[in-house]
């Protein structure tokens, strides 16, 4: 299991609204997708810069893990997603070497992706996602 390249970088917003004018305003950039994803109590906003995205994630659910993490932490950088071939096998493979998984098995994230997390607790610190194109199992 090797990434093919940092997929996107996930920053925890409390408005959509308001951090996409940042975005778009102030940097530039052209927001080009907004999303719920029901079972993460999530919506999302993307951007690209070149090859990497930008996720905005705002909670839609004040128990939701956006809303708990931005109680805890406040606003900022939530995970980093690594583009990986089979999520399920990347899965397996930090789990062979110790390292505690927060998904088991990979589940539907936004843009119709495969995608699987890792524990901070076993990552240095940071929550480590995959995502691939490729069916759970």
């Amino acid at each position: 299991m090797k990434p093919t390249h940092i997929e996107h970088i996930g920053i925890a917003v409390s408005s959509l609204e308001e951090s996409i004018k940042y975005y778009e305003q102030v940097l530039g950039l052209s927001c080009y997708a907004i999303e719920e994803v029901k079972d993460q109590k999530v919506r999302t906003a993307f951007f690209r810069v070149g090859d990497t995205k930008i996720e905005l994630l705002e909670s839609t659910d004040p128990d939701g893990p956006i809303a708990r993490f931005i109680e805890k932490r406040g606003p900022g950088i939530h995970h980093l997603a690594f583009a990986v071939e089979d999520v399920a096998q990347s899965l397996r493979n930090a789990a062979g070497h110790g390292v505690r998984l927060v998904d088991e098995l990979p589940r539907r994230g936004a843009e119709g992706l495969q995608i699987g997390f890792l524990h901070p607790g076993s990552t240095f610190g940071v929550l480590t996602e995959f995502c691939g194109s490729n069916k759970p199992d």
